[in-house]
């Protein structure tokens, strides 16, 4: 803080009594001014965690939220919540004269940061050495307790012996075994409030899509993905991941970093109708958009259609289906063998251009 003034006009009191809460410049400084009683306080408007709009946010009591990902400080001297007292941002002095509200520039207390250790996930990506690694993904839910048959976690299950036997490590994730939020729009709000790791993995440690993202991005070079199809699409556990997946899309667009570097996806679809195409092109079109590589013929699928209801005899045609198994083990194959190649470097890391993709930023 100075010993000098350097006073700005924020503008009419009488006309920013209106708002509890709002985003000034004062010059080029973002201010958060708040209201409360017809009494002024002003913080600076830029959040220590991802840089978030302090003044389009809400009081929750003496403190302003951020909008981004709720981290919170207080209205008047900008210190963190209790307990985080050390994360503070500028605070500001005002006055009113001849019915201006003036806030002194020079008056800014320091920003402080406590230190935050970074989240694991945060770790430079680096592929350990050892065989090629698969991770079985199966995105079929079910009642917890009351297990089922699935065609598809049959088929991932054969697709991740012939692996082992292939002497690939293998790992199986299902989904439906994972208490993990739903993906909350934090994009919506500022694609740069989309962070790596994904916010509520940053925020929530009991949210444990992490097993996920540590599989994908650090462990695993081969994924195969297995699914039903339900009403014509991939199931809804699977949507539920691949929305909050899109904090790994938006490292390329925001930061052109790229996450998921010498990848191979190979898909399992089976269900009692059909619309294999249509399910197992998104999937594709998904996973290109995130650099991944794609063996030839990169899905092996099984559909009853809809003359065939009796799911019974689905699940047992799966069963005893050498067909299947034949095609699901030849799958495997192409995707370890593709991604042998690319960890060979015998295909080149390609180039990336910027122009035309969503969200870049302007240099």
């Amino acid at each position: 803080m100075s010993d000098t003034h350097d006073w700005v006009d924020l503008g009419l009191a009488s006309e920013l009594t209106g708002k509890p809460v709002q985003q000034l410049l004062a010059r080029r400084t973002k201010i958060a001014l708040v209201c409360r009683d017809g009494a002024f306080t002003a913080i600076s408007a830029v959040c220590n965690h991802a840089g978030g709009p302090l003044g389009e946010g809400r009081l929750d009591g003496d403190y302003l939220e951020c909008p981004w990902h709720f981290w919170k400080f207080h209205h008047a001297t900008g210190k963190g919540e209790p307990g985080f007292e050390e994360d503070a941002v500028p605070a500001y002095t005002l006055k009113v004269e001849d019915g201006r509200l003036l806030l002194d520039l020079n008056s800014a207390t320091p920003r402080q940061r406590k230190p935050h250790p970074p989240h694991p996930l945060a770790r430079p990506v680096q592929r350990e050495a050892g065989p090629i690694r698969i991770v079985g993904l199966s995105t079929t839910a079910m009642t917890k307790d009351h297990p089922r048959p699935s065609t598809s976690e049959l088929l991932l299950e054969e697709a991740l012996r012939h692996g082992a036997a292939r002497g690939c490590e293998t790992r199986m994730i299902r989904l439906r075994d994972l208490d993990f939020r739903a993906c909350e729009g934090f994009y919506s709000r500022s694609a740069r409030a989309c962070t790596w790791p994904c916010s509520i993995t940053q925020m929530d440690p009991t949210d444990q899509l992490d097993q996920v993202y540590e599989a994908l991005v650090h462990w695993a070079d081969v994924y195969v993905l297995a699914t039903p199809i339900r009403w014509g699409a991939a199931s809804s556990l699977y949507f539920k991941m691949v929305e909050r997946m899109n904090c790994i899309q938006n490292q390329e667009t925001i930061n052109n970093r790229h996450l998921l570097r010498n990848k191979t996806a190979a898909f399992i679809v089976t269900g009692g109708q059909d619309n294999v195409q249509g399910t197992v092109g998104q999937m594709l079109g998904f996973f290109a958009e995130l650099g991944v590589q794609f063996p030839q013929f990169p899905y092996v699928a099984h559909s009853r259609g809809w003359t065939a209801e009796d799911m019974e005899n689905n699940i047992r045609s799966v069963q005893n289906s050498e067909s299947l198994r034949e095609g699901t083990r030849a799958l495997v194959d192409r995707s370890v063998d593709m991604a042998a190649m690319m960890l060979g470097g015998a295909l080149a890391e390609p180039h990336r251009a910027r122009g035309g993709r969503k969200a870049h930023r302007l240099d």
